[in-house]
């Protein structure tokens, strides 16, 4: 499955995190089936290296898949990510930012921030600023961010830390609050590197079969993940629009923009507001201390 209209990859290098398994690994299998470089990253050294053998199965022998393992949830994980790139490449064409996790329940990174906030924005927003310099030597690269239509209930607090309090926390809110924050880095991100070869554009995949809405975590996750599983979609399905940003040669000059359905689609005001967007900087400078 590739998008009808693409760019040639022979010769660029593609990172995507969270590319082990669902619309990640479907992802990574096509831009090598194309000619692209792929980085998987994953947090689970087994499932990477079962990656691997199908991207390499899938692509032919002559592929080139590298795997990464990292939990990205852990600032210092990003670092070191973004370190080895730096010294094992000499550039970097496409950044697919997939990694996401929806929790079932409060969990505090052993850094300090909520699992689903750290997973979901921090971890995009440093490893996309730490690997400018690499996006950058490639004279024309795209950043592709994978947020989600939950984002129209989403909403960036002042004071996250009340918000992450036992009695007041929602896997729900924390999930909706991060995929607003991936639709406000982008915008922010493609205004920054205005004038420059790089785009940054985010999209909601649909409704996809993954393991993103496990049944066993809660009640509550159970009973959605029963009444939403007939609507869902194939993980090949849902990749289409990530590809569609990675690859196609009409959203080449196209940035800061949130797609749907391989189109550009309209997010909620919150997402289109400016103001929001640079406070949302400010905010992610601060809890990463990367600018």
């Amino acid at each position: 499955m590739v998008t009808a209209s693409v760019l040639p990859m022979a010769g660029k290098t593609a990172l995507i995190t969270g590319a082990t398994s669902g619309i990640g690994l479907v992802t990574a299998r096509e831009l090598a089936r194309l000619g692209a470089r792929v980085l998987v990253v994953g947090r689970d050294p087994e499932k990477a290296a079962r990656a691997q053998q199908a991207i390499q199965l899938a692509a032919g022998p002559e592929a080139l898949v590298h795997v990464k393992c990292f939990d990205l949830s852990l600032l210092r994980n990003v670092h070191t990510l973004a370190r080895e790139m730096q010294q094992e490449f000499s550039q970097l064409d496409i950044l697919i930012n997939n990694a996401g996790i929806m929790p079932g329940h409060l969990t505090i990174t052993e850094e300090g921030h909520e699992l689903c906030w750290a997973t979901n924005h921090l971890a995009p927003y440093a490893l996309t600023n730490l690997l400018l310099p690499l996006l950058d030597a490639a004279g024309q690269a795209r950043v592709v961010t994978v947020s989600s239509v939950a984002h129209w209930v989403g909403e960036i607090e002042p004071d996250r830390e009340a918000r992450n309090s036992p009695d007041k926390y929602s896997w729900l809110t924390a999930y909706a609050d991060s995929k607003l924050a991936n639709i406000l880095f982008t915008k922010e991100l493609a205004h920054r590197l205005d004038l420059t070869g790089i785009t940054a554009n985010c999209l909601h995949p649909g409704l996809v079969d993954t393991g993103l809405m496990r049944p066993d975590t809660s009640k509550v996750m159970r009973a959605l993940w029963w009444t939403a599983r007939p609507l869902m979609i194939s993980p090949d399905q849902g990749a289409a629009t990530t590809l569609h940003l990675a690859t196609a040669p009409e959203v080449a000059s196209m940035s800061g923009r949130y797609f749907a359905g391989g189109k550009p689609a309209r997010c909620s005001s919150r997402a289109s507001n400016a103001a929001e967007a640079s406070r949302l900087w400010r905010i992610s400078a601060e809890e990463t201390g990367v600018e």
